[in-house]
Order: C-alpha cells, then sequence, then structure tokens
C-alpha cells in the first residue's frame, strides 16, 4: 500500500474543512472583529487556571477599550440568563460597552446559535478576536466552527480562563491544532497599530500606559500593614 504523504508541520497550514490557509500574517484592525461570550459572575467563580480572575478581567477590558479606540465592531453573548441559571454579563465589563446588546442563548456552543452567527456575519469582517469562559467550552466550541466555516481567530490566552489548568492548557492545544491563533491581551493590543508612528498609534497610547499601570497594581505584593 502507498505511504500516505505526512501533513505539514507548522504555520501557515490547510484548514482540514475548508482548504483555506489559516494563521498568515498579523491581524489589523480594519479587518478583525471582537467576540466577547460569556464574560458573566458565575463564571469568573469558577476560574481555576493560570490567569487569575482579576486579570482576566482587567484583560478582556483593555482588549474592549483597544477595539473601542480602533473602530473595530464588537459582539457580545451570554449564556441562560432568560432560563435564570446565570446573570448578565458582569458589570465591570459591561461598563465598558455601554447599551451594547448581550446575545443570550441556551447552547455551550455560541455558533449553534442562529442570533450569534448573525450579529458575527454582520460585523462583515472574516478575522476574528475571541474571548470567552470557559475556555475548554464557550471558546473552543465556536471557536473551532468560526474556522470551519472559513474565518481567521486569534483567541486571547490571558484573557480566558478554565476550570482547571488542565482543561484550559488542553483546550489551548485543541485550539491551535485547528488552526487558531494564541496570543495575550498587550501582544494584540500593540499588534493592531505596530509602530508608534502610526497615525492611529496616539489612539493606544494612554490605552497600553493605563494598562500597564493597572497590571503593575493588581500584581505587586501586598505589605502588611500598608
Amino acid at each position: 500500500m502507498e505511504r500516505m504523504a505526512e501533513p505539514r508541520r507548522g504555520l501557515p497550514r490547510t484548514d482540514a474543512w475548508s482548504g483555506r490557509m489559516t494563521g498568515q500574517g498579523v491581524f489589523r484592525y480594519e479587518e478583525t472583529a471582537m467576540v466577547v461570550i460569556d464574560y458573566q459572575q458565575e463564571m469568573f467563580d469558577q476560574i481555576r487556571s493560570e490567569t487569575s480572575a482579576g486579570l482576566v478581567d482587567l484583560n478582556i477590558r483593555f482588549l474592549i477599550r483597544t477595539a473601542k479606540a480602533f473602530g473595530m465592531p464588537i459582539v457580545l453573548s451570554t449564556v441562560g440568563v432568560e432560563l435564570g441559571v446565570n446573570g448578565p454579563t458582569r458589570s465591570s465589563i459591561l461598563e465598558e460597552l455601554p447599551g451594547a446588546p448581550e446575545i443570550d442563548r441556551s447552547s455551550m456552543n455560541a455558533w449553534e446559535d442562529a442570533a450569534f452567527r448573525d450579529a458575527v456575519r454582520a460585523t462583515g469582517r472574516k478575522r476574528l478576536l475571541v474571548g470567552a469562559l470557559f475556555t475548554e467550552i464557550c471558546l473552543a466550541f465556536p471557536v473551532v466552527e468560526m474556522l470551519r466555516d472559513g474565518y481567521d481567530v486569534a483567541f486571547p490566552v490571558d484573557a480566558v480562563g478554565g476550570l482547571s489548568q488542565v482543561a484550559h492548557a488542553t483546550a489551548i492545544q485543541r485550539l491551535v491544532q485547528a488552526g487558531a491563533v494564541p496570543t495575550t491581551a498587550l501582544a494584540f493590543g500593540t499588534e493592531l497599530f505596530r509602530d508608534w508612528k502610526s497615525p492611529v498609534a496616539g489612539r493606544a497610547r494612554e490605552l497600553v500606559k493605563g494598562y500597564l499601570t493597572e497590571v503593575a497594581q493588581a500584581t505587586s505584593p501586598h505589605v502588611e500593614g500598608a
């Protein structure tokens, strides 16, 4: 029997469903939309992976601020609110998105919800930054289907979290193998403008400065009696 050729390793790769080349080039704000899924208090309470719930909150808020500064469309979704299972998006995050509609679902996989799919498609963007809680469920499920349907997807590893470190890490492996691009909050923010002399860099300068200050405050060791 003729031996089958081994798949090529490394990015870019050919998507198994669509035959598209994935993972090519940096993301640009003009071609990217942001998707924020299930950042609800009930999920924050259960984060047990390496990035603390407080830093997940800070990192997703920084990315939302960045997306707004560059005029990127943002799709916001929740799960189980109408069913009375969960509350709405965490208030600290909603404050960054005043008036934004929350697309509530019953499905674990957001891509199985017609209203959610329609909202993402309505952005007109084929590249997506997707954050969700939990990594292993509400991030992994829709992202692998977005990839199948022809989207390029990046996800911020430090703005998501799982029920355990092993669940979080295993989901990241699944996503990368499917063709999604792992990134971090600050890395993605700088990827959008990339040059301090860029005409749009001014929009990011204060955001980055403020973010670094907040991170320093959030991670500084507590001094007894201070």
